[in-house]
């Protein structure tokens, strides 16, 4: 589940920050501070925040934190951002803008959307955070409308309408960001009990042996048993990306190519 929602902040504030607008640049009282030119900027305190959410989580990024790290007062970082939520669409939008943008093998429309599809896994692997926020409103930058533009074209010339266009990348990219959830699960269970997987299963192995009847779950036995020697795991990130991806593109073309 997701731990924090995007676009919660002042959406007047927060939409001339994305944008850049003479609105954010003067300091809320339309006064411009006297003395040298300051040294820290929207795109600095934007930066720390990306930082500090990559190396340490989301719950890491705090006004007084990235204050910290900025070496300035709480107070003087609410000059440039008012607070956690709109500094929360701004990450947003500046890893949206920073995301790759692959040339696909070919010019299939499979092909086009498998490269969005992993541009979009590639950004959830770079910026793990991402994946814990909810952007069913998402911030209106530059940036989302960037990407956003970039994925739909690969939909272009299908013959879809656009409801139907903006859903099948819906779909899409709803795929990508469970599996980069699912994939953060695995990374977290893994640090949380300092074990790998493959000592889980040494650990935990020999105990279900003791109460498990595989006489009375055989199939549960024998695909777990091949799934799992398959994977060195019960569950593998990317084996499940690369087998849900196809399937995922098997259903588009049952819509695009009938």
């Amino acid at each position: 589940m997701a731990t924090e929602r995007s676009s919660a902040g002042d959406p007047a504030r927060t939409l001339a920050l994305l944008w850049r607008s003479s609105e954010n640049v003067d300091p809320p009282n339309g006064r411009t501070p006297r003395g040298p030119r300051p040294t820290l900027s929207v795109d600095r305190v934007v930066a720390v925040g990306i930082s500090l959410a990559d190396a340490e989580g989301l719950e890491a990024v705090t006004m007084r934190r990235v204050a910290t790290e900025l070496a300035v007062a709480a107070m003087t970082l609410y000059t440039y951002v008012p607070g956690k939520a709109e500094l929360l669409d701004l990450m947003l939008d500046t890893a949206y803008a920073e995301m790759a943008r692959s040339t696909p093998a070919d010019d299939g429309w499979r092909s086009r959307v498998e490269a969005v599809a992993h541009d979009n896994q590639a950004l959830y692997e770079r910026h793990p955070w991402i994946a814990g926020v909810a952007t069913s409103r998402p911030p209106l930058g530059p940036g989302v409308m960037a990407k956003y533009e970039y994925e739909l074209a690969a939909f272009e010339g299908l013959g879809l309408d656009d409801v139907a266009r903006d859903a099948a990348l819906t779909f899409v990219l709803g795929f990508v960001e469970t599996c980069a959830r699912a994939a953060g699960d695995v990374r977290a269970a893994a640090y949380e009990s300092a074990l790998s997987d493959a000592d889980w299963w040494a650990a935990n192995g020999p105990l279900l042996d003791r109460v498990f009847d595989e006489t009375r779950y055989p199939l549960a036995a024998r695909v777990g048993a091949a799934a799992g020697a398959a994977h060195g795991a019960a569950y593998s990130p990317a084996h499940a990306y690369r087998f849900g991806l196809a399937r995922v593109l098997d259903g588009l073309a049952a819509l695009v190519e009938r």
